[in-house]
């Protein structure tokens, strides 16, 4: 299936999108590997579909229980994902036999598990809603092959949390993490990994209420940044919903505030592009910035994608409810 997008001259020319993957299922994390694309989604789904070639595909049942995915990591040698809602099993996945089996299981009847982030082959985080002491509940995975949970001190607001909505509320460099949260507040919380010490920053993103704040963000380096999300119960409202920061998460600042297409699941940074253009996806809406994130085209009315990621210069691939679609971009 080809479709063909104009847009702004001063940002990109949509070629074509291919529609690679058709199913009654709901895909918010995805990873590439070896020329595929691998999702986790609804019905304890997991799966890929070939970036090249749509016709080659697998799809498997991690689990009974037809569990919710949300997440998806990867190592050298294994993928990982974890459901939502409790108990939350930690499934691993072989990428040459694609065996499977839990390697941890999360009983607490607050685990949701919003985000799974692989710094490096060695060091991976995920976070889950607090329980009622309000405490980040931050885990980390070693080359050990074990979860366990970071002690901290981190304190959320009362009603703060974050959005397993793409995946993407987690982000590195080689020095740091940042974890975006949302709700009643909406802040960055900032982790050292030489010290594992947090700093945690207010942002002026929307927030508030249990719908409103980022659901995304993305770090060029240790000091250019972009998070972008809104209110998902008025995805058409665009106040106060993208900011970027270039001293790597304290002071943000709002970009395209009533100038952009509205509530935002997923952004990511164009390889190569040194931070200048970027692309974002909303359940209604797909949007390219070729400044920076200071202003934003819609490019595309597709609805109900969810999470995006770069395969190169010139391909974005999305995902969402019931399909995987692959854009070209001239």
């Amino acid at each position: 299936m080809l479709a063909f997008f104009g847009m702004a001259a001063s940002a990109q020319q949509i070629q074509s999108m291919e529609t690679l993957l058709n199913d009654k299922i709901s895909i918010r994390a995805i990873e590439l590997y070896d020329h595929k694309v691998w999702y986790s989604g609804t019905d304890s789904k997991f799966g890929f579909v070939d970036v090249e070639k749509p016709g080659k595909q697998k799809q498997m049942i991690l689990s009974e229980k037809k569990l919710q995915f949300r997440t998806l990591g990867q190592d050298k040698n294994f993928f990982y994902t974890i459901n939502i809602e409790s108990p939350a099993e930690f499934f691993k996945i072989d990428k040459k036999s694609l065996k499977h089996e839990v390697v941890f299981r999360d009983t607490a009847k607050t685990a949701f598990y919003d985000a799974l982030h692989f710094v490096n082959d060695k060091l991976a985080y995920t976070f889950s809603d607090p329980d009622q002491s309000h405490l980040l509940k931050l885990m980390v995975f070693k080359k050990n092959g074990n979860w366990t949970q970071v002690t901290n001190k981190v304190a959320l607001e009362e009603g703060e949390a974050a959005f397993a909505a793409s995946n993407t509320n987690i982000a590195s460099t080689a020095k740091t993490v940042w974890i975006a949260t949302g709700g009643k507040a909406s802040r960055i919380l900032k982790m050292d990994l030489k010290n594992n010490t947090f700093e945690i920053f207010n942002t002026p993103v929307i927030q508030g209420e249990s719908s409103q704040g980022i659901y995304s963000i993305d770090f060029l380096n240790d000091t250019f940044g972009i998070a972008a999300g809104g209110d998902y119960t008025k995805p058409e409202a665009n106040i106060n919903n993208i900011a970027t920061t270039n001293d790597g998460g304290k002071i943000w600042q709002v970009q395209a505030s009533g100038k952009n297409a509205g509530y935002t699941t997923c952004v990511k940074i164009k390889p190569g592009s040194k931070g200048k253009e970027m692309i974002s996806v909303g359940d209604r809406h797909i949007s390219y910035s070729s400044d920076f994130g200071k202003t934003w085209t819609k490019i595309s009315d597709e609805k109900n994608l969810y999470v995006c990621e770069w395969v190169d210069q010139q391909t974005v691939v999305f995902a969402g409810k019931d399909r995987i679609v692959k854009m070209k971009i001239k």
